[in-house]
């Protein structure tokens, strides 16, 4: 199973990275970590949304509408829900954090603020169950800081807490961490113009390798 973070592909190099990325996998099946920007994919891919999307295209997904959406292939969102990949079992919450947004129902969110998640889906993800891997495009507290400020967020700290997972696959930072919060294992995944990841379904051993260069 391929793990990808970071995407950003409406900038073709990206794009060419992130093809090459799932070139070089030759995995069945990818977990992506937001901010894709390019839906018409080459693998079954199953993503969270983050603050850089079509948000068009992310409603859609919610609706359940993307058959009817023109250049989505591929793709499916986990939002609030959990989803069987074989014997593996992942959960997702979509978007990203907003103070101001956040006691909302998505109903009231509208244009760019639609890209954040509220409150109501925090608490639908913490009723899942049984989930091994949950992925998000915020990362949980205690793993990564920059400049000395813990960028950790509250609402995955609390999913986090409940489900406990064995493994937390995070993207939005740009750069590789790992660490734990209780006791799940925590991986802050690099971007795709930087770094692919191969993820065992059975043992949820996460290897990292570059990604290759295109012309």
């Amino acid at each position: 199973m391929t793990v990808l973070g970071d995407a950003h592909a409406d900038d073709p190099a990206n794009r060419e990275a992130l093809l090459a990325a799932y070139a070089a996998a030759e995995a069945p099946v990818a977990l992506q970590l937001g901010d894709l920007l390019h839906y018409d994919l080459p693998t079954p891919t199953y993503f969270v949304a983050g603050n850089n999307e079509d948000l068009d295209v992310v409603e859609a997904l919610r609706a359940g509408d993307d058959l009817d959406v023109e250049g989505v292939s591929n793709l499916v969102l986990v939002a609030s829900r959990a989803l069987e990949i074989g014997d593996l079992k992942i959960a997702g919450l979509s978007g990203n954090y907003a103070p101001t947004q956040y006691e909302k129902s998505r109903a009231e969110l509208a244009g760019e603020r639609r890209r954040h998640f509220v409150e109501s889906e925090v608490k639908a993800a913490m009723d899942l169950h049984d989930v091994d891997v949950f992925i998000a495009h915020e990362a949980p507290h205690g793993v990564l800081d920059a400049d000395g400020y813990d960028v950790g967020c509250r609402p995955v700290d609390r999913i986090l807490s409940e489900l406990e997972p064995d493994l937390c696959l995070v993207g939005h930072h740009h750069r590789h961490a790992e660490g734990t919060f209780g006791s799940t294992r925590v991986v802050v995944c690099a971007p795709v113009w930087e770094s692919y990841y191969a993820l065992d379904p059975e043992t949820l051993e996460l290897e990292r390798f570059a990604t290759p260069e295109t012309d």
